[in-house]
């Protein structure tokens, strides 16, 4: 089990290869993994920047905890959650939770519940910086849908 609360960019795919090293080699078939990435909007409005606040003893024992119940429903080996502080820019990757497990129901199901209690639940507030000005986001709940009109290159 792994919390990290970075304040500087992160390879996610290198923090993947990294964590399954240290695993028995055979032991896993499966990892399920999320990159969550900063996008350039919000709620309809463009971003250019987050700012992450947060209590550091306070945020890595609560992501901790998600762990230890995920750990209580579905069997797994291994579960890593890295989640960026501090200032982010658009691109830049804000989340990575991964699980590995024996089979890929376990990991599919633990890692789909890491991400989705971290968001409803974790503490950290969030600031966005854009052309409109500054606003601080609601915590909580699902990602809003893109507008019709925004595409990426």
């Amino acid at each position: 089990m792994s919390v990290r609360l970075l304040d500087a960019s992160f390879d996610p795919w290198a923090e993947l290869a990294a964590t399954a090293a240290r695993l028995p080699v055979g032991r896993c078939g499966a990892c399920a993994a999320f990159v969550g990435s900063m996008r350039d909007y919000n709620a309809g409005r463009e971003v250019e920047s987050l700012e992450l606040e947060h209590y550091p003893d306070m945020t890595r024992r609560h992501l901790e905890r998600l762990i230890e119940e995920a750990r209580r429903r579905w069997e797994f080996e291994a579960a890593l959650i890295l989640h960026r502080v501090g200032r982010v820019t658009v691109g830049d990757p804000i989340v990575l939770v991964a699980v590995w497990a024996v089979h890929r129901a376990p990991a599919f199901a633990a890692s789909r519940s890491l991400m989705e209690e971290l968001k409803r639940s974790a503490p950290f507030w969030k600031k966005e910086f854009g052309p409109d000005g500054n606003a601080w986001v609601t915590p909580g709940g699902p990602a809003p849908q893109a507008p019709s009109t925004h595409h990426t290159g």
